[in-house]
């Protein structure tokens, strides 16, 4: 699933392609998407290329080549060059408020067990979107989660496997908004993208430490961070 400016920027590339057969340039694709630098766009490229929606192609100025688009794409609606997609222009082009998960539910009469939602999948690597629509339930140990309310991920990614996270695990997390030096947290990104990380502080400015010496410390501004949860619990399934 891509993001909704992932999403906006595929077409926008795609549009502009079948318009001139050129792809756009970075301050083009900065300026359509309205954002304030180029990084921004870097990363978004990097994701789709990861996810297969787009190519870079070798030795090539300003080459791109779209192979495919989201399966929900429809060619009668399509994004103005410029544009802010007519999904968002009603809340001012801010994203749409996350659903807040419902709250874990006793599924035996002891409470011993308890009914998670699972919310979709994080990313231990590259941030990707997380923290969608309940997909479905898993059952957990009452004890494992404590007070407050909780759900559950799909982990995709090696970020974080020195501190026992693998690709494919299921994180249990505290729902909140707060965090203290060296927690494990849902950390959503510049309101678009979220990664599972350890949360520091580096002055004034947030951090987000992965736990695997191939990816890089990414500091980041305390405006652009917000914590969506803290890890309380993982569950591993042997096959």
């Amino acid at each position: 699933m891509l993001t909704r400016k992932q999403q906006e920027l595929l077409l926008f590339i795609h549009e502009r392609m079948k318009e001139s057969g050129v792809p756009p340039s970075f301050d083009e694709m900065k300026d359509a998407l309205d954002l304030a630098s180029k990084s921004g766009i870097h990363r978004l490229i990097t994701a789709l290329e990861e996810r297969g929606f787009i190519r870079r192609l070798p030795n090539r100025a300003r080459a791109l080549e779209v192979i495919k688009l989201p399966e929900a794409y429809s060619p009668s609606i399509q994004p103005r060059r410029g544009f802010s997609p007519s999904v968002i222009e009603g809340s001012l082009g801010k994203p749409q408020p996350v659903a807040a998960p419902a709250p874990a539910k006793p599924v035996a009469d002891n409470g011993n067990s308890v009914s998670v939602p699972v919310m979709g999948r994080i990313a231990a690597g590259v941030p990707i979107s997380a923290i969608q629509n309940n997909t479905h339930d898993i059952v957990v140990p009452a004890d494992m989660l404590g007070s407050g309310e909780h759900y559950a991920l799909e982990v995709k990614g090696d970020s974080m496997i020195e501190a026992g996270i693998f690709d494919g695990d299921t994180v249990i997390i505290r729902n909140g908004s707060t965090a203290s030096p060296g927690d494990i947290v849902v950390a959503l990104v510049d309101d678009e993208e979220a990664t599972l990380k350890r949360f520091r502080r580096k002055g004034a400015s947030i951090a987000l430490e992965a736990a695997n010496p191939a990816y890089e410390t990414r500091i980041f501004g305390p405006d652009r961070v917000k914590v969506q949860g803290k890890l309380v619990g993982l569950i591993r399934r042997y096959h």
